[in-house]
């Protein structure tokens, strides 16, 4: 591992001072007195005016050597290694009775392996599908959200980075505009959905067929609304995709957008309170049909080319989403996905079904309360027309060996170890197993070791 960047040394020292430092929170009014609703315990939210955090996180991921007789532009290196750093900063500000604005600057530096390449279900979710050597500075979010509240009960909702700490009723509307990630609002899970807390692999974070807009670095513009209503959540959105499948750029304005519905379902087995969630996607762009560009490329002599075949359709998918805590240390997740498989993928990975699963404990059974042991298993797999396409030389998104004789699931086995060094500084121990990687029986089985430090207030 490389610590000598001073960035971020200096990133990991700020953070250890402050890490004692919450949110400025003062219930006051404008005169500097406790306010009326304060006083009386009535308030729906605290009236804190601002808040800040911040994180820093570094990994360093590395595959051995395995079988590739043969590889491709898009083909995973044996007995190569990556790392990734950034560092964010999470700034909000109230605005009026239930409205909050954030804003999160974020320096970033690094690759994943291969250049974010080489596997479907990527094993760095730290890992962005672009990088740099040198730290550079982005925006990833910068948003606004309101509450209304829709009756006087009152519960905890909860704070933190990008929220607030705050009592609003249990039904209610949530409004979120502006710069995010869908994944902020869509397909959430608390013991699978982090990769600078919990897992690393993309299919286990999210669900793998969930093609959700993103920028090359999986964020985009739109809006979402959520209508909690007892056990209930019904969640819209409507965001921008990029203005070319896979691209740094999105296409402003909705011409080329995805269209988000989400059905929360709230519930307690054996006094422990878990959830489902059904996900469909819908996105509007130009896209390519992988049977046509194969024919084409056959008819014509040439190199198969999806862009070549590129006008205005639709892709869809759908998937579901359980999260179930079986004990007050233990946790269940599962998602399982489907989406199109003849249509070219816009902007997360080359995967057509998926399956992920898996297990979350706290490390309260050894005396160590802030550590989480994490295992998942993922089953992804692609269409016949996208196999077809991918042994005709067709590149995905991050997959293509060149050819495809002996199409195969890819599967997958995470675990990892997150060790509490300090309340607020972790170190994490990953290891992935992946067969047949790029969904080729031919290359792999690959073994894959991570590194995560990842400190926080």
């Amino acid at each position: 591992m490389n610590f000598g960047r001073p960035w971020m040394i200096a990133s990991l020292t700020a953070l250890l001072m402050t890490s004692g430092i919450a949110s400025a929170a003062v219930d006051v009014d404008s005169g500097g007195q406790p306010t009326q609703a304060a006083a009386q315990g009535l308030q729906e939210q605290s009236n804190d005016r601002f808040s800040i955090h911040w994180q820093a996180t570094y990994v360093e991921q590395e595959t051995s050597g395995f079988n590739a007789p043969y590889s491709g532009p898009n083909s995973l290196s044996a007995n190569s290694g990556r790392e990734t750093v950034d560092t964010t900063l999470f700034a909000g500000a109230r605005l009026w009775s239930g409205a909050e604005a954030w804003i999160n600057p974020e320096i970033d530096q690094g690759f994943g392996l291969d250049d974010t390449l080489g596997v479907a279900a990527f094993p760095s979710g730290a890992a962005y599908k672009v990088g740099k050597d040198q730290p550079y500075l982005r925006l990833p979010r910068l948003f606004v959200r309101q509450t209304l509240d829709l009756d006087d009960d009152r519960e905890d909702t909860g704070g933190g980075a990008n929220a607030f700490e705050a009592r609003h009723s249990a039904n209610r509307w949530v409004f979120t505009v502006g710069k995010f990630a869908v994944t902020d609002v869509f397909d959430t899970n608390q013991y699978a959905h982090d990769p600078r807390n919990d897992f690393l692999n993309w299919a286990v974070i999210d669900a793998g067929t969930f093609d959700y807009a993103a920028d090359a670095w999986g964020y985009t513009v739109g809006a979402a609304a959520e209508w909690y209503q007892g056990s209930w959540t019904l969640r819209e959105g409507v965001f921008d995709l990029s203005n070319v499948p896979n691209s740094p750029h999105l296409d402003p304005g909705f011409h080329e957008f995805q269209m988000d519905v989400e059905l929360e379902r709230r519930y307690e087995l054996c006094g422990m309170g878990g959830r489902v969630l059904l996900t469909v996607f819908d996105n509007r762009a130009r896209m390519g049909l992988l049977d046509e560009a194969v024919a084409l490329a056959q008819a014509t002599g040439t190199p198969v080319d999806i862009a070549a075949v590129r006008s205005y359709r639709s892709r869809a998918g759908a998937s579901l989403g359980l999260e179930q805590p079986l004990s007050a240390d233990l946790g269940l997740f599962a998602r399982v996905g489907k989406a199109d498989g003849n249509t070219e993928i816009y902007e997360f990975s080359d995967i057509d079904r998926t399956l992920s699963g898996g297990l979350s404990l706290k490390g309260s059974r050894w005396s160590r309360p802030g550590d989480t042991i994490g295992l998942a298993l993922i089953d992804d797999g692609i269409s016949a027309a996208r196999e077809r396409y991918l042994n005709a030389g067709g590149l995905g998104i991050l997959v293509g060996d060149g050819k495809l004789p002996h199409p195969g699931p890819e599967q997958i086995v995470e675990t990892y170890y997150e060790a509490a060094l300090l309340a607020q500084v972790h170190l994490t121990l990953d290891y992935q197993w992946v067969n047949n990687p790029g969904y080729n029986r031919d290359r792999g089985p690959v073994p894959i070791v991570a590194v995560r430090l990842h400190a926080q207030f």
